[in-house]
């Protein structure tokens, strides 16, 4: 099942106050960002952030599990627990700021024309 755009603007809205957050829609699901930085997933309906052991304290529980088939597990944010925001915006925040900065990766270069 498919993430439903709902879902992504409750989700964004929810997180609103912990700074520049958007989605990007990727191979049907979306790619969670917090200033650029990528912090999670929302796939099938369901919120994963990616593990760090600064945001593990935090968590209402422990549950990891792949966001999908194959995949690494994340934390993965029950629903129930998408309306506290407070809870939700300094979880995520916790998590951006315990990722390293993403790479910036180099464009290639052009070729010399004369």
């Amino acid at each position: 099942m498919a993430t439903r755009q709902s879902t992504i603007d409750h989700l964004l809205d929810q997180l609103s106050a912990a700074g520049p957050v958007s989605a990007r829609k990727m191979f049907g699901e979306y790619c969670l960002y917090l200033a650029g930085k990528p912090v999670g997933l929302v796939c099938d309906e369901q919120l994963f952030l990616k593990p760090t052991e600064a945001a593990r304290p935090l968590l209402k529980s422990a549950d990891e599990r792949p966001p999908y088939p194959g995949g690494k597990p994340y934390f993965h944010i029950d629903p129930d627990h998408w309306d506290e925001r407070d809870w939700l915006v300094n979880l995520v925040r916790t998590t951006a700021l315990a990722l390293p900065e993403p790479s910036i990766k180099a464009k290639p270069a052009r070729p010399h024309t004369a």
